[in-house]
């Protein structure tokens, strides 16, 4: 929900916030500062490097999806479900929802990973 709540939100490199705008790992660190109290790096390469990997098969809602888009690990999403994520996507548009079985993303596709701790919440 807390992804959802910032669809709109203009694209800002640097961007963590809904008032200054997001980039892609900002709006992932600032959805887990919120929805869950934990603190992600605001660089999506180490990002890729959290929790431990998902098979595309078995995504969940909250999963963190990784493309290359410039090199590999250079942009990150939220996993919403239904092959569907949510990402702050380039300068000129705001966040917003995408199919990630368009040709476009699945060819860029990087892999997933899942931030849970030992309690089964995301961290």
């Amino acid at each position: 929900m807390q992804a959802l709540a910032v669809a709109g939100v203009p694209y800002h490199r640097g961007g963590q916030s809904p008032s200054s705008g997001f980039d892609c790992s900002g709006l992932v660190a600032h959805v887990f500062q919120e929805a869950y109290g934990i603190r992600l790096p605001h660089n999506a390469r180490a990002q890729s490097r959290l929790g431990r990997p998902v098979n595309p098969g078995r995504l969940q809602a909250g999963d963190l999806v990784f493309y290359n888009t410039e090199r590999p690990f250079s942009h990150v999403g939220i996993y919403l479900g239904e092959d569907r994520f949510i990402h702050a996507p380039r300068p000129g548009a705001s966040v917003r929802i995408e199919n990630m079985r368009t040709r476009y993303w699945e060819r860029r596709f990087d892999g997933a990973r899942r931030i849970v701790s030992k309690q089964g919440v995301p961290q």
